[in-house]
């Protein structure tokens, strides 16, 4: 098979591995100095920095050959896929021409299980080192990591790689023994636990050699079963405690040709997994916790973001007077951010807050009104009750599915 034929191949079987953003990545340059690349270029996959800047990486599979018979996945064993497997050398040789024409900052790179999880591993790490030390590739790696694998190559990837990670693919056991019979949430979590040491370690001791400087993710799939969005949150709360993940990406449910009748044949709508970002944002920039944002069992609403479903149901807290409330509080506003709340609280040690500060911050004012009192503004429909204010607040008329 030609290599271009392998391409076309490998980077379509990557498509459904979302976690594949670059933030966290050091600064790192070849300018001045020998080698090739950094990670802190403009730029395939469009990922984006903590700065927003956009850069894209080259996401492909090493193989989509794989002894697993998971369910949910297109390149399972099962699968009458077209199949491909690329060299270490090939990766390294499409990185190198792809980064040199301007396409790419960087690669991510994940595969199928080909003879043992520890042979993947070694010829992932081969890639990795092949970049690093012969050609002195400065730019971004991310590495997926492979359930399994000894922990010492755990440890090499690290060393090579920007970032690691590890998809838990399922929320509950039960699911992933149903779904994927060959994996196992133990040995996944033994892989987390892995990474998570190395960035320890390697924080504990300066002159200890850099490991995945920016940190490790996983990826959860919605809608493959019947788990609901409590459940996801709290398994993803209690990943991001247990291994100090910087991200959980959520990859909604994709139906693949000739699917198993285990999976639906239908997928989970994208607002789902789009609000699932959005509580995911809530727990890891403002505090929340999984059973503030949904207290019961269940999904999250579609209609309503998650910020303003919690203060519908809190009404309690509200509303919040910005002259004297905690800037904790400030920030769980509707409409009302992070930045504008630090904004907030320093502008009101210089005077009282007045609504039109609101516009100059450019606060969501719409959301906003219902939920705040300042100087001169006291909201009239403070005492409506949270159905009126949903009907009100609510998202409008939304384009329907094509199938």
């Amino acid at each position: 098979m030609q290599l271009i034929d392998k391409l076309s191949v490998l980077a379509d079987a990557a498509k459904y591995d979302v976690s594949c953003a670059s933030s966290g990545a050091p600064k790192r340059s070849s300018k001045g100095r020998s080698g090739l690349g950094a990670t802190d270029g403009m730029g395939i996959c469009h990922s984006f920095t903590p700065d927003g800047r956009c850069v894209a990486l080259l996401k492909i599979l090493l193989t989509n050959f794989c002894l697993y018979d998971c369910q949910y996945c297109v390149n399972r064993r099962s699968s009458d896929v077209p199949r491909a497997r690329f060299t270490p050398e090939e990766v390294v040789t499409l990185t190198l021409d792809f980064y040199r024409r301007n396409c790419i900052s960087g690669l991510f790179l994940s595969s199928g299980i080909i003879r043992s999880a520890d042979y993947t591993m070694e010829q992932l790490n081969r890639v990795a080192r092949l970049l690093r030390e012969e050609h002195e590739f400065r730019g971004y790696i991310h590495l997926k990591t492979i359930p399994g694998a000894d922990p010492l190559l755990i440890a090499e990837a690290g060393r090579y790689a920007d970032r690691l990670s590890v998809n838990i693919e399922l929320p509950t056991e039960s699911s992933l023994i149903r779904l994927a019979p060959e994996k196992q949430v133990v040995s996944i979590k033994q892989a987390m636990h892995a990474i998570h040491l190395g960035e320890t370690e390697a924080q504990a001791e300066k002159r200890a050699p850099r490991f995945a400087p920016a940190g490790q993710s996983t990826q959860m799939i919605v809608g493959a079963d019947a788990t609901d969005d409590s459940t996801i949150l709290h398994t993803a709360q209690s990943l991001y405690g247990d291994f100090h993940l910087r991200r959980v990406y959520y990859s909604a449910f994709s139906p693949i040709p000739h699917s198993p009748k285990t999976v639906p044949f239908e997928a989970p709508p994208l607002l789902r997994e789009h609000r699932l970002y959005q509580a995911d944002f809530l727990m890891r920039g403002y505090g929340f916790r999984a059973g503030e944002l949904l207290a019961g069992p269940g999904n999250l609403p579609l209609d309503i973001d998650p910020k303003l479903a919690w203060a519908l149901s809190n009404r309690e807290h509200f509303p919040v007077d910005l002259n004297r409330a905690e800037p904790s509080l400030i920030a769980r506003v509707p409409g009302i951010g992070i930045l504008s709340a630090k904004r907030l609280v320093a502008l009101r040690r210089q005077k009282r807050i007045r609504f039109e500060d609101l516009t100059r911050l450019r606060c969501s004012l719409e959301k906003a009104k219902p939920f705040v009192i300042t100087q001169d503004y006291r909201p009239r429909l403070a005492l409506q009750d949270s159905t009126a204010l949903r009907q009100r607040l609510g998202e409008g008329p939304r384009q329907m599915a094509l199938w």
